[in-house]
């Protein structure tokens, strides 16, 4: 017992060692590569606050737990099948340009929006430099990318003029109507409205350009096709995959396209990608 504990008590210690060197190295790369003050770098590090729900809630998604099933009750609803078409009916000609502009669908840019924070209301309640703190420097598994998003997070809040530590995101420090992570907000985010700032916090114009265009950016094909039933498929093989989804004790065979792997560029799932298809299919539908 006693060597199992002091065994114990190293591990800890290298854990939290390993959290600080960690630490010291970013808050170096930040002063150095990217000039920022050292206080002021360190004051933002201090003043987060570690969760471990966030690592808990991270670890086991519902995507990686739920079958299709399950998963599909949570998103196409009827409520927010109503609350979808009255945004498309709301936001109609910014939807039609960002269509005419990128290629994406309305109904899917709309898709994604619901998928995400239901419209915009409910865009998250964790504090985005919480979340990436405590994944950067206490989720061992993906730490690097995630203190390279608490860069980019850094860096954004510079380039947009706010306090890094006001934000509030999703448990994975993703922010705004589309729950962009802070890379994505840097590199897809556009000034949609032309009003000179590029917000997707508060303002859908500029949201529905940048999912627009994001699905543009990793190779939306306009027109092309995306998923159907295996039943229904006739064409070549091509450019396509078999997709075997869960309903209870069944399986369901569904041939799925380049189009749906865009799809996963958004959030690296099946699951959610054929969540965000069969909401738009919906959403297209009349009333």
């Amino acid at each position: 017992m006693a060597r199992f504990t002091v065994l114990l008590l190293a591990l800890f210690s290298f854990a939290a060692f390993g959290a600080s060197s960690e630490r010291e190295r970013f808050i170096e790369r930040m002063v150095e590569e990217e000039g920022f003050e050292r206080d002021r770098v360190i004051a933002w590090l201090e003043d987060a606050r570690h969760d471990e729900e966030v690592i808990e809630r991270i670890s086991a998604p519902a995507e990686k737990v739920l079958d299709w099933g399950e998963y599909r009750e949570i998103f196409l609803t009827p409520e927010r099948l109503k609350q979808g078409r009255a945004f498309m009916l709301e936001h109609r000609e910014t939807l039609a340009r960002a269509e005419r502009t990128y290629g994406v669908p309305a109904e899917l840019v709309t898709a994604i929006i619901g998928i995400e924070t239901y419209y915009g209301r409910h865009a998250g309640n964790d504090r985005v430099l919480d979340a990436l703190v405590t994944l950067g420097f206490g989720y061992p598994p993906r730490a690097d990318f995630f203190r390279d998003e608490l860069r980019h997070f850094l860096l954004l809040a510079r380039e947009q003029g706010f306090d890094p530590r006001e934000p509030m995101g999703s448990y994975a420090g993703a922010m705004g109507y589309g729950q962009f992570i802070a890379s994505s907000y840097r590199h897809y985010a556009v000034d949609f409205n032309g009003d000179g700032t590029v917000d997707l916090f508060d303002d859908p114009v500029d949201a529905i350009g940048s999912v627009a265009h994001y699905f543009h950016a990793h190779d939306w094909q306009r027109g092309a096709p995306v998923a159907m039933p295996l039943a229904e498929w006739r064409g070549p093989v091509g450019n396509t995959r078999l997709l075997c989804l869960r309903v209870e004790d069944s399986v369901r065979h569904w041939i799925v396209h380049g189009n749906f792997d865009v799809i996963t560029r958004y959030n690296h799932s099946d699951l959610y990608a054929m969540a965000a298809w069969s909401l738009a299919q919906r959403l297209k539908e009349a009333p």
